[in-house]
């Protein structure tokens, strides 16, 4: 047991407690221990970190994009030395295992990476003599104070997918993480802090949804970046463009994959695993759904069932364990009721994760790898996302009808074919209506240096995280156009 950490806000250059009445417990998924206890932030604690970066701004917006990127230089060393640290918090407050965290850790670095490359990525353009005597030319400028709204299963990466880009670019910047995982953002803001940036660059508020009510509601927030459940992405969209906003909100997902005949068995059978359950199903591109056709329904649903009851399940901290817990009780409540709907929706189990009890940590949140077969395309499971260790098998004939229960979703987030033919990953690239493809791969999780893309449900705006993308949306264009006559010179 350690002593419970009395969770912050950093404003202006300071840490501060939150104003609200409402505290919530951060707690170890798998063990339960009370790992800290985070304050919720008010209206005014939003109002009064705005203010603070409202007042940065100028300085900062001013400040050469080759002195900003300084800044992230020093930031990836201080990541790089204290990523051990890191790693193990998010494991320690989101269940996953150490490797997953390490995995989100390095992701998160790469993005300090990318956006160290500002001062190329940020550059206009310029026309000479677009008519006689005249040039014409577009400039990239700040767009202003802009917040990110993040979410629980990735508390260490998906901030990145938008902080650094953002400062960048010389935006002012207020990250609100998730409630429930609220500690790993306090040592990132650690590491911040150390930095020597200018006083209210940076902000940190924790707090629930009046916060997140208060940054779609303030004025000065001129752009909000949000990742979260489909229901809370479309909130977050559109209250924060009444408001006139900008806003990027990534939703949730129903991610499938296809799995034909000539796949490479034993392979795809482990990349699928790693991709349904790693991180407990708790990602954003997690298969939930796997399409067999052909012969492929014998070998590859015998497989998995293999893979999940094999899996090993335990404390993310421990050797050897391969998948941790789901975020929390409820969340565990939730999943279980899912496989009970599938169960009475038609559906076979053949591996059943419910009621699942880890001797040593008796009282985590654990739900085992679970398959279910022959999951009914019009039934409610193959709609809703489970955010947990289930995969639903369906089963079709041809590539085609495969596509079509691909497209048929109203998710288009990720969407995946394991095959030895490129004929047919050539189709399905060019048919599937998704954001993310994967050909031979379970999660297509882009570099950083390309954009986070989602379609339909699962995307809300027009310019995604990571990337040119996130360089677009932290920067708003300026068009000059100039003439200087040679009269005109000769009189200075």
């Amino acid at each position: 047991m350690t002593k419970p950490v009395e969770v912050m806000n950093y404003v202006g250059g300071a840490w501060t407690m939150a104003s609200g009445m409402e505290t919530l417990p951060v707690v170890n998924p798998a063990t339960q221990e009370t790992l800290g206890q985070v304050r919720f932030s008010t209206g005014a604690d939003v109002a009064e970190a705005t203010a603070a970066a409202l007042r940065a701004l100028p300085g900062w917006r001013s400040t050469p994009a080759t002195e900003r990127i300084q800044f992230l230089f020093a930031l990836k060393q201080r990541m790089e030395a204290a990523f051990d640290d890191l790693a193990r918090t998010i494991t320690m407050e989101c269940g996953k295992t150490l490797d997953e965290a390490r995995g989100e850790m390095r992701r998160a670095i790469e993005n300090v990476e990318v956006a160290c490359g500002i001062p190329l990525m940020m550059q206009g353009d310029v026309s000479e003599d677009i008519a006689a005597g005249i040039d014409e030319l577009m400039i990239r400028q700040a767009v202003g104070v802009c917040a990110i709204i993040a979410p629980f299963n990735f508390p260490g990466m998906i901030p990145f997918w938008f902080l650094p880009y953002a400062i960048a670019c010389g935006n002012t910047v207020i990250v609100k993480p998730s409630e429930r995982v609220p500690l790993t953002m306090q040592k990132v803001f650690g590491l911040l802090d150390g930095l020597g940036l200018p006083a209210g660059v940076v902000n940190l508020v924790n707090g629930a949804k009046d916060a997140v009510d208060a940054i779609l509601d303030h004025p000065d927030i001129k752009a909000v970046s949000f990742v979260g459940s489909t229901a809370v992405a479309r909130h977050v969209y559109a209250r924060g463009a009444q408001s006139g906003k900008r806003v990027q909100a990534q939703g949730g997902a129903k991610n499938p994959i296809i799995v034909l005949p000539d796949a490479e068995q034993d392979v795809t059978t482990k990349i699928v695993a790693d991709s349904a359950f790693g991180c407990a199903g708790q990602r954003c591109l997690a298969a939930s759904l796997t399409i067999t056709v052909g012969e492929a329904g014998g070998w590859f649903t015998e497989a998995i069932a293999e893979a999940a009851a094999t899996r090993q399940v335990g404390y993310g901290l421990d050797d050897g364990v391969q998948m941790g817990t789901v975020i929390n009780h409820l969340s565990r409540e939730r999943v279980e009721g899912l496989i009970g709907t599938g169960e009475r929706e038609g559906a076979e189990i053949l591996v059943d994760g419910r009621g699942t009890v880890i001797h040593g940590y008796e009282r985590g949140s654990f739900v085992r790898p679970t398959v279910l077969r022959g999951l009914p395309a019009g039934g409610e499971l193959a709609r809703t996302e489970i955010f947990g260790p289930v995969l639903g098998l369906m089963h079709v004939k041809t590539i085609e009808e495969a596509i079509g229960l691909v497209n048929s979703g109203q998710y288009g987030n990720m969407a995946c074919l394991f095959t030895s033919s490129g004929a047919a990953a050539r189709q399905f690239r060019n048919q599937a209506d998704s954001g993310n493809i994967g050909i031979n791969i379970g999660v297509a999780a882009p570099m950083a240096f390309f954009p986070f893309s989602g379609w339909k449900e699962s995307f809300f705006g027009t310019l995604h995280g990571q990337g040119r993308h996130a360089v677009e949306f932290f920067t708003q264009t300026k068009v000059v156009v100039e003439r200087w006559p040679s009269e005109w010179t000769r009189r200075f």
